[in-house]
């Protein structure tokens, strides 16, 4: 214990936040306590918050506010700046632009802030946004005003306690291997010195304005004038930063104005009213379902807090539900593919096959990803990429990367013009099925508090995988070895005439996950909904059959 209370003490001494320097000295002091119970706590918890060093990875860092190099602080975040300029001075792209932006959370403006004052102690040219912003919004600036790089402070839809730090590339693309490990690398080269005199800069440019202008522009380019614009809609923001960007870019295309979820439409970094800030957890567009019902709406749009998400809820078979992430995925992929949108359709693997049998059928290229936009985003010339977790790409030449807002603007257009025809996305939905077939997708996701079990669970699942699912035959795909098409990665992947299924760690969260898909064939005359249902079915035999085969509860 005293190594780790000197690491402590260190830390705290350097550490330029009072209120993260204030609650390490409390534990600091609760450490050397008297009371055994006291002290066994403290201890715990330094333990976790020294633990090692945040890791950064693809997707930035990401984690619990606090104390300690295991959490997200002033620290962490100075250290990653300095790392990511060494990174980038490297590459020489020394003395480029570096837009930086954030979000509406906790510590989000200062993280940002940090970051602004290092990128210009090291040379960099940094251009800044002066208020809480999309994170689509950050990624469109990167490429339109020519930077080098692009950094957001956002934990997109993790819970309160959480913040994160989210880096982009020239071209406007989130960072793969070993892009990643490389910046860690030079992270990592900071922590290990006295990084508290990091030369230090004010310089910057506020392109606050220009960039909200440049990007409602370019949204709203994407709605054509001819198009119908008489619809009744419910917005949420989920307390996040979306609002004031989808009020923007609908009132550029003339639509008519949402009607807001008034309780989540600023944002507020305690996000009280949902249990979970992700429009995907259940009950949190209750009230946007709920305002819907009152107002007549013909669909709801909801973002996640930093607006990179996008879910939409209509009336289906009778009744208000959210659509699957798939769902819309299918619904946007086919409304592109009707528009003629020139270049390659992509999904990630755990998404559903349908996009790209719909692509095939239609004669257009398709191609499956690894899970993330940061393999999406890169596909060349993209017509429309998304992935299940309900993050969609619409505009991939002018942000490479999930956008709810031009996702939100292009499902407004859809319901708009099937209600000028009398019709609803429902209809759509039913069309799409009876010329492709019905899909239906659902998870099985396992949360746990020791990682060990994901990993004995994938070895279960390795060394004796089921022959058949829903009785039929199964090809397994051992995706950890790679194949002629994906990289290789932690997930096996079954695949049937009717049934496909990829289980994979988790890449944000303790999590197990089985992302299930069963297929239906339909006749123009079949019944939808009926067919619905017993897909329904079949989904809930499949998680029991894939619980059973991974040692898990279903």
């Amino acid at each position: 214990m005293t190594d780790l209370l000197s690491r402590a003490i260190r830390w705290r001494d350097m550490d330029p936040d009072p209120d993260t320097r204030e609650q390490l000295d409390h534990l600091i002091v609760q450490a050397q306590a008297n009371d055994e119970t006291f002290r066994a706590a403290a201890e715990d918890e330094l333990a976790l918050a020294f633990a090692g060093p945040l890791e950064f990875g693809t997707a930035g860092l990401r984690g619990a506010i606090g104390p300690g190099p295991a959490r997200m602080n002033r620290s962490v975040v100075t250290q990653a700046a300095a790392g990511f300029a060494a990174w980038l001075t490297a590459q020489g792209l020394d003395g480029g632009k570096v837009i930086v932006g954030y979000d509406a959370r906790h510590k989000s403006a200062d993280f940002a802030e940090d970051t602004a004052q290092v990128m210009a102690g090291a040379g960099f040219e940094v251009l800044w946004v002066t208020e809480p912003t999309p994170t689509p919004v950050i990624a469109f600036g990167i490429q339109h005003f020519g930077c080098a790089a692009g950094v957001v402070v956002t934990a997109s839809h993790n819970p309160p306690q959480d913040n994160g730090y989210k880096v982009y590339l020239g071209d406007g693309s989130q960072i793969v291997p070993p892009t990643d490990a490389e910046i860690a690398a030079e992270i990592a080269k900071v922590a290990a010195r006295d990084w508290t005199d990091l030369p230090r800069g004010e310089a910057r440019t506020d392109v606050t304005g220009e960039l909200r202008e440049a990007y409602v522009a370019r949204a709203a380019s994407l709605y054509p004038t001819h198009a119908p614009r008489d619809l009744v809609w419910v917005h949420t923001a989920m307390h996040g930063v979306g609002s004031a960007t989808v009020r923007s870019a609908v009132e550029a295309v003339a639509l008519p104005a949402g009607h807001e979820v008034a309780e989540q439409a600023e944002p507020d970094p305690n996000f009280p009213t949902v249990a979970f800030p992700n429009p995907e957890e259940k009950g949190a567009i209750d009230l946007a379902l709920a305002k819907a019902q009152e107002v007549g709406a013909d669909v709801v749009i909801a973002n996640d807090p930093d607006a990179d998400r996008c879910a939409v809820a209509a009336v289906v078979d009778g009744q208000w539900r959210m659509l699957t992430g798939d769902e819309l995925g299918s619904l946007l992929g086919d409304d592109a593919i009707r528009r003629g949108v020139p270049g390659i359709f992509a999904n990630s693997v755990v998404s559903s096959t349908e996009l790209g049998r719909m692509a095939r059928a239609a004669g257009r290229e398709h191609t499956t990803t690894l899970t993330g936009f940061k393999w999406i985003g890169r596909v060349p010339d993209l017509a429309f990429g998304y992935e299940e977790a309900i993050g969609y790409c619409c505009d991939s030449r002018a942000v490479p990367d999930k956008d709810g807002i031009t996702a939100a603007l292009t499902v407004l257009r859809i319901a708009a013009e099937l209600k000028a025809e009398g019709r609803t996305i429902a209809d759509r939905l039913s069309e799409i099925a009876q010329a492709h077939g019905l899909t239906a997708t659902s998870q099985l996701s396992v949360r746990v508090a020791d990682l060990s079990l994901i990993a004995d669970a994938m070895a279960r699942l390795r060394g004796n995988p089921p022959a058949t699912l829903l009785g039929e035959p199964v090809v397994v795909a051992d995706l950890s070895e790679g194949t002629d098409k994906l990289p290789p990665t932690d997930a096996i992947e079954l695949t049937g005439e009717t049934v496909h299924v990829v289980a994979r760690p988790s890449g944000t969260e303790p999590k197990l996950k089985c992302y299930l898909e069963v297929r239906l064939g339909l006749e123009e005359s079949q019944d939808v909904p009926a067919a619905r249902a017993k897909a329904a079915e079949k989904l809930a035999t499949l998680r029991q059959e894939m619980a059973a085969a991974l040692g898990v509860d279903a």
